[in-house]
């Protein structure tokens, strides 16, 4: 015979084990959350480049994005960084040095492709 103590005991176990797979999975989720927030940010700030690309030197969408992207590479700066550099200069923002050379050499391969 068992007494209504010891059937409380697996009971409780078993509630405790839901509660901490709950909160392992509501933290998960909190970070998930805060991730993809952050990417759709950098995300916008990447396109506002790419539109700035296709303004300077009249191209398609994917010309710009790889343009971006080999600038980012050339430069060892991360693409967001380099993208969030070039829509800051719409703030009277001055582009640093070295991003802004490598721009410079990208939009001239970009220019002797298209004439070539």
């Amino acid at each position: 015979m068992t007494t209504h103590r010891e059937e409380e005991r697996p009971a409780t176990a078993v509630a405790l084990a839901r509660d901490a797979a709950l909160l392992t999975e509501v933290v998960e989720l909190r970070a998930r959350n805060e991730q993809l927030g952050r990417a759709l940010v950098t995300r916008a700030v990447i396109d506002q480049a790419r539109g700035m690309v296709m303004a300077m030197a009249p191209c398609s969408s994917e010309r710009a994005w790889d343009l971006l992207v080999g600038v980012s590479q050339h430069c060892n700066i991360k693409l967001r960084d380099v993208a969030a550099a070039l829509v800051a200069t719409t703030d009277d923002e001055t582009l640093p040095e070295e991003i802004r050379r490598e721009l410079r050499r990208a939009l001239r391969r970009l220019h002797a492709v298209d004439r070539g």
